[in-house]
C-alpha cells in the first residue's frame, strides 16, 4: 500500500509535471516476506481518449436564428467631493462608462455557423465612481463568421451583406454611460444627489444565412460526378463515394488561369425530384444557387441526360423563378461509360445549347472545360458592365 509520504510525493509530481507527461508512478509494495518495501514501476491508465470520445467534427450549418444584445452602458456615480476644511466642495461623480458593440466580421477561415450560440451578448459598461473617475468602457464582442454571410430581420429585410473578407456588421450598438451627479449642480443645489443611469443597450434578433459565393455552381443529381469534376478542376477535396449523397455541404475549389485570373467553383449538393418542396437536402441547398454567377449543369450521360436536364431547370424555376435562366452550360459526364454515344446523341438534340463530353474520373476533355468556362464568365461581367453603364447613363439623362 502507499504510505503517507508516497502520497504526497505522487501529488507533487502530478502538479508539477501533469497527468498526461507523467507515464509511470513508484509504488511501494509490503512483501509479507520483509518488512522493506519492494520499488517495482506500474504504468498509468492511458488518457487518450478512444475513437468514442474524441471530438467528432461539427455539423455545416448554414442557418441561424440568433439574438443579440449589445452591452448597457454604467451607471453615474452620486459622489462629493471631500476637501480637508472645505464641507461645500461639490460633486464629483464619475460618468459610467459605455457597453460594448455585437460586431460581426467575414473571414476566410470559417466556413460553417455552427459555432455561433443562439444569444450573444457583450459586456456592460462600468459605473463611475468618486472623484471624477470615470467608468471603462466594455470590449466590443466580436464573432467571425464566414464569407457570404447575410443577416435578416425578422420581418425578412435585409440588413447587411459580408462579401468580402474583413467586412463588418455593428448588429447591436452599446448604450452610452450615464452621466454622473457634477453635471446635476445648479446655483439652487449645489450638492445634488441623482446620477443618471447608463442607457440600455440595443437588442435584435436576426436570422443568419450563409449562401456560398462563387463565380461557377455545379448543378446536378446525385453521383453525376461533381465532386470528381471539382476535384479534377482545382485542388478542392470533397469526398467522393459510390453511394448517392456523399456531398452533404458545399465545396469551394479555386480555379486559376495564366492571367492571374481566379474563379471560384462551388460543388452543390445534389438535387432531386422536388427538391423546391424540401425534398432531399431540399431548401436548405438552394439557396447556395442564388449566390452563383454562373451555373454548369453537370449531366450524368450515362442514364437519360435530357430528363436530368429537365427536372433541375423545372426545380430551380419553382425555388426562385427565372434561377435556371442564369449564365449557364452543358456538360455530360461519364462519357467514357458504355451506351454514353447514343444518350449524348439524344441530348445534343433535345437542347439547343452546345453540350461538351467529358470524363472528370479520366480526365478527358477537362481542359476545353476550363477555357469554356473562362469564356462564360468573361461574357458575363462583359454583359454586366454594359447593363451597368446603361443604367448610369439613364440616371444622368
Amino acid at each position: 500500500m502507499l504510505t503517507t509520504a508516497n502520497w504526497c510525493i505522487l501529488r507533487w509530481l502530478r502538479r508539477s509535471e501533469g497527468p498526461t507527461s507523467l507515464k509511470y508512478i513508484i509504488r511501494s509494495v509490503h512483501s509479507s516476506e520483509g518488512p522493506g518495501p519492494e520499488q517495482r514501476p506500474l504504468p498509468l491508465r492511458s488518457s487518450k481518449p478512444t475513437s468514442s470520445r474524441r471530438s467528432q467534427p461539427r455539423p455545416f450549418i448554414d442557418w441561424r436564428r440568433i439574438r443579440v444584445t449589445a452591452g448597457s452602458g454604467g451607471d453615474g456615480a452620486v459622489s462629493l467631493a471631500r476637501v480637508y476644511r472645505n464641507p461645500r466642495a461639490g460633486p464629483d461623480g464619475g460618468d459610467g462608462g459605455a457597453g460594448g458593440h455585437v460586431i460581426f466580421q467575414a473571414t476566410t477561415n470559417v466556413k460553417s455557423l455552427g459555432h455561433l450560440d443562439s444569444s450573444l451578448r457583450a459586456e456592460d459598461g462600468v459605473a463611475g465612481s468618486g472623484r471624477d473617475c470615470h467608468g471603462a468602457t466594455a470590449a466590443h464582442l466580436t464573432v467571425s463568421v464566414p464569407v457570404g454571410t447575410m443577416f435578416q430581420t425578422e420581418e425578412g429585410g435585409l440588413r447587411a451583406s459580408l462579401d468580402t473578407g474583413g467586412a463588418m456588421f455593428v448588429a447591436a450598438r452599446g448604450g452610452a454611460g450615464g452621466r454622473g451627479n457634477k453635471y446635476f449642480a445648479t446655483d439652487t443645489n449645489q450638492t445634488p444627489r441623482v446620477a443618471e443611469r447608463g442607457a440600455a443597450g440595443e437588442s435584435f434578433t436576426y436570422t443568419v444565412e450563409l449562401r456560398t459565393m462563387a463565380d461557377v455552381g455545379l448543378i446536378g443529381f446525385p453521383n453525376a460526378g461533381k465532386s470528381t469534376l471539382l476535384r479534377a478542376v482545382s485542388r478542392a477535396r470533397p469526398k467522393v463515394a459510390a453511394y448517392p449523397f456523399t456531398t452533404l455541404q458545399p465545396h469551394v475549389g479555386m480555379v486559376q488561369y495564366s492571367d492571374y485570373t481566379q474563379l471560384a467553383v462551388a460543388d452543390i449538393p445534389g438535387l432531386i425530384p422536388d427538391a423546391h418542396r424540401n425534398r432531399g437536402l431540399g431548401v436548405s441547398f438552394l439557396r447556395h444557387v442564388q449566390r452563383c454567377t454562373c451555373l454548369l449543369y453537370v449531366l450524368d450521360v450515362s442514364a437519360s441526360p435530357a430528363q436530368q436536364l429537365h427536372v433541375l431547370r423545372h426545380e430551380l424555376n419553382m425555388f426562385q423563378p427565372g434561377l435556371a435562366d442564369r449564365p449557364h452550360a452543358l456538360v455530360a459526364n461519364k462519357c467514357d461509360l458504355p451506351g454514353a454515344g447514343a444518350n449524348l446523341a439524344e441530348l445534343r438534340e433535345a437542347v439547343a445549347l452546345p453540350v461538351l463530353p467529358i470524363s472528370a474520373k479520366m480526365g478527358t476533355n477537362i481542359p476545353e472545360l476550363l477555357s469554356f468556362l473562362r469564356r462564360l464568365y468573361d461574357q458575363h461581367r462583359t454583359a454586366s458592365a454594359t447593363d451597368n453603364e446603361r443604367v448610369e447613363g439613364s440616371g444622368a439623362a
